[in-house]
């Protein structure tokens, strides 16, 4: 199973490029409101014109991948259940892989040309409806640059195995290994850090939560003085990039903790992060950081594209062992619905 695993990691990675360029090429020759239409909403997201390039690119990859190899793919633009198996018809009990994905994760940032996105990939043994994200044991990530940007990284790990990672210079064609390295800062004094809240709504509830946190390690700042400093990057990839590369210590996405108990579980009527924006957290914990729930457990949700996924990512595991219970603390204050904590 190593040796199959080494083998669909390579090819799943060249796959990734093959997504990566078509998406670029798609940029550099159309209108930003060209890219920006809104096609649907598919795997509780919208779903934009610029994602049906990467979504074609990806099932025509994977349609030949199932040449070599049966497997059942969740991914947005498969409709509304996500899921697909390969090849077309092939019986359940011949499946060894799920394979995971996020074609885009970062559409909104992209198609504007403000900010990467990220193609997302996990891998796991094919295990059933049971199969979750703590089984997945390959993971990929693949920077999509902006049109003036020229180069893009990809990340990569095997569980047990460490991080590999690659910087791509897209004008001299050329790769050189890239350092993966989270802070090992033991305080979030000085540094970038936030619970994430991109979008209207309960943006009041989740900053409250996020000032607790900062004044319970920090204390209040001086007048005129900052203590800390947050980063929204409306791609939880390219936030998993940020800690992975030391630009960030800690980040938290508790969005699906606002919602009553009755609506947490299956699609929700909020955006929240989905298993799809979180299948590359293994190359976090192969790095040495904490990602885990917000009551500290290890993520668990189901390989769809519905369920809601809260989690929290933290540096270091000193750094965390202060931050996850002010978190913790600070959710409880602000009435989030905390049975996973109790």
């Amino acid at each position: 199973m190593t040796h199959d695993l080494a083998w669909l990691g390579d090819e799943i990675r060249r796959i990734h490029v093959d997504i990566r360029d078509h998406v670029v090429a798609a940029c550099e020759a159309s209108a930003l409101e060209q890219l920006a239409a809104v096609h649907g909403e598919e795997g509780g997201d919208t779903i934009f014109a610029i994602d049906r390039v990467s979504e074609q690119t990806l099932i025509a990859q994977f349609e030949q991948l199932a040449h070599r190899c049966a497997f059942r793919l969740v991914a947005e633009g498969l409709g509304q259940s996500g899921v697909r198996d390969f090849p077309a018809g092939v019986a359940e009990s011949a499946l060894e892989w799920m394979i995971i994905v996020d074609p885009i994760d970062g559409t909104r940032g992209l198609m504007y040309q403000k900010r990467a996105a990220w193609i997302l990939t996990g891998v796991a043994p094919y295990r059933g409806a049971a199969t979750h994200l703590g089984d997945i044991a390959f993971a990929v990530m693949t920077e999509i640059p902006l049109v003036k940007q020229h180069l893009c990284d990809v990340l990569w790990a095997v569980r047990g195995q460490g991080v590999t990672a690659e910087r791509y210079n897209r004008v001299q064609h050329t790769t050189q290994p890239l350092l993966v390295r989270p802070s090992q800062a033991t305080t979030i004094l000085q540094g970038f850090g936030n619970v994430a809240r991109f979008f209207p709504g309960d943006r009041a509830r989740l900053a409250a939560v996020d000032d607790m946190v900062v004044q319970t390690l920090l204390g209040y700042a001086p007048a005129g003085k900052a203590l800390s400093f947050e980063d929204q990057y409306i791609s939880t990839g390219g936030q998993l990039y940020e800690l992975l590369m030391g630009h960030d210590r800690w980040l938290a996405d508790v969005r699906p903790l606002l919602l009553p108990p009755t609506e947490r579980n299956g699609s929700t009527p909020m955006l929240c992060c989905h298993p799809y924006d979180m299948c590359t957290e293994l190359i976090a914990r192969e790095a040495g950081m904490v990602v885990c729930k917000a009551n500290g457990q290890a993520l668990d949700a189901p390989l769809d594209v519905h369920s809601p996924v809260s989690w929290v990512a933290v540096a270091n595991p000193v750094l965390a062992h202060q931050l996850i219970p002010a978190l913790q603390q600070a959710l409880v204050h602000h009435h989030m619905q905390l049975e996973e904590v109790q």
